[in-house]
């Protein structure tokens, strides 16, 4: 059995992924931090994780490149590589195929073990239908160029089914977390999933970080059942005990982090019934607090006005949920002020790219009046 079906083997362990979205950032130049990327690579490797996951826009177009250099001294036959198809970008076969080529080229890779359609909604559902992608990245399949063909989603749960019904899939990714199993495919989708035989990918188990440092208020239900286990830990066991779940996808930036989750990973521990009603009581109280669901993915970026969006809204987010003025007024101040909602004029833009189909501008009005009416301009 090659790595892949290990990996996807509904009677195996559920896995542990490298979401790569999230590699850590150059702090003088807010650049993609190549070096420390390819450590935590290396790291992830020796500790076990072997499916890593990328995409077309992260970092602006870095990251596959930057996890192709990383990855290149290892045995191909030692790691799972996925990327995706920018189903915004494309409009044309021929694009498609440059796309596929480019993207074979950047990693340095000669096969993909995974290919997806990214993000999929209604709309470039559609777009994909009409330019009858899927036929040709079938024959990219037979060739043995990508492996397996999936597609990730962020969407109502109908067009979730409707997709998933349209083809044989290989594969689907998901987003799911303990505040969102009714929400876009949700634990429905991943019923539906496993009723068909497709294996399942999770992104955002931590909800983008926003579940891994919760306040004492919220997070006493699983303190009191163990105040050793991190936040983020309790997260992750809540999706990896999702029946149909194959890998979790964790966007990693620190060894400390990598340590914790493939530590939880090995071998994994499923909730017990007082564990599921702790997490369950944690989020009831967190839902009384959060603002919006931003999951920082920076799909909405750039801004044309220059509007840090997700940071926007993760400092209004963070200011309710874990109720810290100083923090919260050394995030504020911290932004310039070309990036504070102040200078969003309502265009729209970003709210057409949101994959969690926030109403963009008009929280962002929100939110710049509450936190300057909190800790000032």
């Amino acid at each position: 059995m090659d790595l892949w079906s290990q990996w996807m083997d509904s009677s195996g362990p559920v896995r542990l992924g490298f979401g790569c979205m999230r590699f850590p950032m150059d702090r003088v130049s807010h650049t993609l931090d190549g070096e420390r990327a390819s450590q935590l690579v290396g790291l992830g490797l020796k500790r076990g994780i072997a499916y890593f996951d990328t995409a077309w826009p992260y970092h602006n177009g870095a990251n596959e490149p930057c996890l192709g250099e990383a990855l290149a001294d290892y045995d191909r036959e030692r790691f799972c590589l996925v990327t995706k198809l920018p189903c915004w970008k494309v409009d044309s076969l021929d694009q498609v195929r440059e796309t596929v080529e480019l993207q074979l080229r950047r990693l340095g890779v000669e096969y993909l073990d995974g290919y997806l359609l990214h993000s999929l909604t209604q709309k470039t559902w559609e777009k994909m239908k009409q330019l009858e992608v899927l036929p040709l990245l079938q024959e990219y399949k037979d060739k043995g160029i990508l492996r397996h063909l999936g597609f990730s989603f962020h969407d109502r749960y109908e067009v979730f089914e409707e997709i998933s019904n349209s083809w044989e899939w290989d594969m689907c990714q998901i987003q799911l977390n303990y505040m969102d199993g009714d929400y876009q495919a949700g634990l429905r989708g991943l019923e539906l999933a496993r009723s068909k035989g497709v294996p399942v990918v999770v992104m955002e188990p931590v909800k983008g970080g926003a579940l891994a440092r919760l306040p004492d208020e919220v997070a006493k239900p699983l303190r009191t059942l163990n105040p050793s286990a991190s936040d983020a830990s309790w997260a992750l066991r809540w999706v990896a005990s999702q029946p149909g779940v194959r890998v979790v996808l964790s966007g990693m930036a620190s060894q400390e982090e990598i340590e914790e989750n493939s530590t939880l990973f090995s071998p994994l521990r499923p909730l017990n019934e007082e564990e599921q009603a702790a997490v369950e009581e944690t989020a009831r109280r967190l839902r009384q607090r959060i603002r919006n669901g931003c999951t920082g993915c920076r799909y909405c970026l750039p801004c044309p006005q220059g509007v840090d969006i997700p940071k926007v809204f993760r400092i209004w987010n963070n200011m309710s949920v874990y109720d810290n003025d100083r923090l919260t007024r050394r995030a504020w101040r911290g932004l310039d002020q070309e990036e504070k909602p102040s200078h969003c004029v309502s265009c729209g833009r970003c709210q057409t790219l949101c994959p969690q189909h926030i109403p963009i501008p008009e929280q962002l009005a929100q939110a710049g009046r509450e936190l300057e009416r909190r800790v000032g301009t």
